[in-house]
């Protein structure tokens, strides 16, 4: 289970490096335009937005890799920012898109449920 757990802290890690990516750098883009279900005009007005709304993913990636790079120290780290990331999605599934309830917080759900699990 420890494995599968980190994997998962990983994995959910690594997509908000990529939604970062998306929302900093990529969101007039057609790339992330397309991700967003954005139009140009509405992507050059909501840019600033945008790039702080990624940072703030780029903290949550940072707080899940510092709880990867801890090891067994890190639990409360992963913890807490899954949390966060769980919170984050449900409201956003409920406020912007449905999707983001299965893109960012059902893998930090399950990545939650194995951290707990794999802690004796």
């Amino acid at each position: 289970m420890q494995i599968l757990a980190t994997v998962l802290v990983a994995f959910v890690a690594l997509l908000h490096v990529y939604i970062l990516m998306l929302e900093m750098f990529w969101w007039t883009s057609p790339k992330g335009r397309r991700a967003f279900g954005t139009t140009e005009t509405f992507a050059e007005q909501t840019k600033v937005l945008a790039a702080n709304q990624g940072l703030y993913n780029g903290f949550l990636a940072a707080g899940l890799f510092t709880g990867l790079a801890l090891g067994e120290d890190g639990r409360l780290f992963k913890l807490f920012f899954l949390g966060c990331v769980i919170v984050a999605g449900i409201y956003g599934g409920l406020t912007a898109s449905r999707k983001i309830l299965f893109i960012q917080a059902l893998p930090a759900v399950l990545a939650l449920i194995c951290v707990v699990f794999s802690h004796g």
